[in-house]
């Protein structure tokens, strides 16, 4: 309707100056007849009589061409008018440049670009990273730096809904047991019955929803984003019949930037999880890897966690934030402790928080958040990206000593680091190297190790536990990507002497007449993981892909994992075997929104 009113006014524009100049040829042809059919009389009187209606058809014409102005004026404001709504429309849709930042857009997409290269020093000249919020790197799947056909506006902002439809089918050598998610720190023992058989799911959970809203306000944007999908906890019976797969929050933040400042407040992917852009907290611009695990890779540094950072960009390649995140005290399963009264005070690993064998997890005394400092360098290499960015970490734990007398208060200080780069080797060829180690820092882990234990006298002592992830990405074509990764983390081994009376008298690594008390000791629990090692790799074909309708993809993952406690001497054989392993083969069919 709109394309035809515009052809309408587009005619009438044409055609108004030839009905104009007609109008007035007929009305000067009409002049000239009547004075030639006048008497050749008196030419004075006849002059004199024809002046007055001379005048007039003057005045008519006057008349008429001003009539005209105000046509052609009017339709020119009705086809500027239009021509706005047009180009508003088509930067709403991302189908046609602008060089200014619409309404809805962030902030920082109307920075203006940075010219890169290597400057005459060999200096690494800046990338601009002050890009839209709803910009994703090449290689993530699921993201787009154009708006979605699917945005609405309401007031001041745009709203887009997004997300994905999966169903995942996975195969496990051993029966880990734990859905679509790996649990990396429990893969079983060969000589268990877990081990000893293999595990196949199908599961449509990992689909996902999300919603972004943005806006401009004078000159400061604003942009929230929440989203969710359905692997939250289940009922006892799920699997049985109705597979009520339950809704949970991932993430759910508000971001407001002004000029170089920025603040974050909500439920966000954590500081110490590697990004790919900036400081950026879309999920988009983080890297989780391109694994279809859940739980993605073994010896990757993550968290989604309440928290509120605050971030400054001295220039458009180089941020700088801090982020006071929410903190736990946390142990897992394979800590000793020396009294059972402490043992309400920390997480004990639990993954079902309303079991009776979870009730420390919300009652743990955490003493103030986690302190996270980051800072992000974005630039090139010639044509080539580059991101490097360093993270420190800040944590406090405490606990009540009821083993001294008076009872006393013990408290640590502990903390961890991490320098983490993503690299574009050659075109569209990106290599991956993360890096962590911390004292009091293994719940950033994924949890597989403890962060702190207490000692014999009641005192807190942190666990030393590091991790790395090196690999690749390649989309060899806008419609082909492979990848590959290796990770592993290491967890130190940390316990003390407990003197005991018990009958007859127990040993501690072979000494008589005390218990051990800590972590990794001989003998103890063989969930005291020293190692966990896992390889991945694997090929994402787009089958069909729309900007107007979405994609639809394949994603695949092999994986091979390998567990090694402390508990078990090297060389050990049969009832007690050295490491646990599997193997993990990953088929995804992903509809994505647009």
């Amino acid at each position: 309707m709109r394309v035809f009113v515009m052809w309408l006014l587009a005619i009438g524009l044409v055609a108004s100056p030839a009905l104009a100049g007609d109008d007035i040829k007929k009305d000067s042809a009409d002049s000239t007849k009547t004075a030639a059919t006048k008497p050749s009389g008196d030419s004075a009187t006849a002059a004199a009589a024809s002046s007055p209606a001379t005048e007039a058809e003057l005045q008519q014409m006057r008349d008429l061409l001003k009539a005209q102005a105000d046509m052609l004026e009017q339709q020119r404001a009705a086809l500027a008018k239009e021509a706005e709504k047009v180009r508003m429309l088509e930067e709403r849709l991302g189908t046609a440049p602008t060089s200014a930042a619409p309404a809805g857009a962030s902030a920082t997409s109307a920075a203006p670009a940075v010219a890169s290269g290597v400057t005459p020093g060999g200096v690494l000249a800046p990338v601009s990273t002050n890009t839209p919020a709803t910009a994703a790197p090449l290689l993530q799947m699921g993201g787009s730096d154009k708006a979605s056909p699917i945005s609405f506006r309401i007031g001041n902002m745009d709203f887009t809904p997004g997300g994905f439809l999966d169903f995942t089918s996975v195969f496990r050598t051993t029966n880990v047991g734990s859905g679509i998610g790996t649990s990396f720190g429990a893969i079983p023992y060969n000589n268990t019955a877990a081990g000893g058989l293999t595990e196949s799911r199908l599961s449509a959970q990992n689909s996902r929803i999300t919603l972004k809203a943005n806006g401009m306000f004078g000159s400061t944007a604003v942009t929230g984003y929440v989203e969710a999908d359905f692997l939250g906890f289940q009922p006892a019976n799920a699997y049985q019949t109705s597979n009520s797969n339950t809704l949970r929050m991932r993430v759910y933040w508000v971001q407001v930037r002004h000029d170089k400042f920025e603040f974050q407040a909500g439920q966000l992917w954590s500081f110490m999880t590697p990004n790919r852009v900036g400081l950026s907290p879309m999920t988009s611009d983080v890297f989780y890897t391109q694994d279809m695990d859940t739980n993605y890779q073994a010896g990757l540094t993550w968290a989604r966690q309440a928290a509120v950072r605050f971030i400054v960009h001295p220039t458009n390649w180089w941020s700088l934030g801090v982020s006071l995140e929410n903190p736990e005290q946390f142990v897992g399963g394979a800590v000793v402790f020396p009294a059972s009264s402490f043992a309400t005070q920390f997480d004990n690993g639990s993954g079902n928080t309303s079991s009776s064998g979870a009730v420390a997890n919300t009652s743990v005394p955490n003493l103030f958040p986690d302190v996270i400092i980051k800072t992000a360098f974005d630039g090139k290499v010639g044509e080539r990206k580059m991101h490097i960015e360093a993270a420190g970490l800040i944590r406090e734990f405490k606990d009540f000593n009821a083993l001294t007398s008076p009872s006393s208060r013990s408290s640590l200080i502990g903390g961890g680091g991490s320098v983490n780069v993503n690299l574009e080797i050659f075109k569209n060829f990106h290599a991956i190297a993360n890096s962590y180690y911390s004292y009091g820092g293994g719940r950033y882990i994924f949890g597989l190790g403890p962060d702190v234990i207490v000692k014999p006298d009641g005192t807190l002592s942190g666990i030393h536990s590091g991790s790395g992830l090196g690999g690749f990405e390649w989309q060899v074509t806008p419609k082909a990507l492979f990848y590959g990764y290796y990770s592993a983390s290491y967890f130190q081994r940390n316990y003390g002497f407990l003197p005991s009376s018990a009958t007859p008298a127990p040993s501690c690594d072979g000494v008589s007449g005390f218990t051990c008390v800590g972590f990794g000791f001989p003998g103890g629990s063989l969930s005291a993981n020293r190692a966990i090692q896992e390889t991945s790799f694997g090929y994402v074909p787009t089958l069909w892909s729309s900007p107007n309708y979405g994609s639809l993809k394949i994603i695949t993952q092999y994986s091979y994992l390998t567990r090694s406690p402390w508990a078990i001497a090297s060389g050990a054989t049969g009832a007690n075997p050295k490491d646990a392993h599997a193997s993990m083969v990953y088929v995804d069919v992903r509809y994505t929104l647009p």
